[in-house]
């Protein structure tokens, strides 16, 4: 299984300047446990926004610089095969960025969104979510709190 895991505004909003928009402890839990043990896959751009590797992950960067290499991970030129080289029997997710969500969401048989409500100025946006492709499946809300400074809602959309 293909799962695209992103948090996401109002306005499809995914960053700015290689950085995330919000700070939501609970959704980087949340992401942490889900994605933890698999195969994330990724564009180079949002690897290198990271401070560092994700622990007890394999990371599958995508970029088209011919010699790029990430210590102890595996890198390759395209989506496809970033997704030939994942396990077929576990899922597998795509963590990003803007233009990897654009490819992916068409081949992704889940999307597990963390819907921040609130419109943000941002240069990469998510895909927007077909509803005619797309059905959702389970929402959970969360008002924003002393750790959250927006209201958000998980969600998780199967493919049709």
């Amino acid at each position: 299984m293909i799962t695209l895991i992103a948090a996401v505004a109002e306005n499809n909003a995914l960053g700015k300047d290689n950085q995330l928009l919000w700070h939501l402890p609970d959704d980087f839990k949340r992401f942490k446990n889900v994605t933890s043990g698999h195969y994330i896959i990724m564009g180079r751009k949002t690897f290198e926004s990271f401070p560092k590797p994700l622990p007890n992950r394999t990371h599958v960067i995508i970029t088209r610089q011919k010699k790029y290499t990430a210590e102890n991970c595996i890198v390759v030129d395209s989506l496809q095969k970033a997704i030939a080289i994942c396990p077929k029997e576990e899922e597998t997710f795509i963590i990003g960025g803007g233009e990897i969500y654009t490819q992916a969401i068409e081949i992704g048989d889940k999307l597990d969104i963390t819907r921040v409500h609130h419109t943000f100025d941002a240069d990469t946006f998510f895909p927007e979510i077909d509803l005619s492709k797309w059905e959702l499946t389970a929402s959970e809300f969360h008002p924003k709190d002393e750790k959250h400074q927006f209201d958000f809602t998980f969600q998780t959309y199967l493919r049709k």
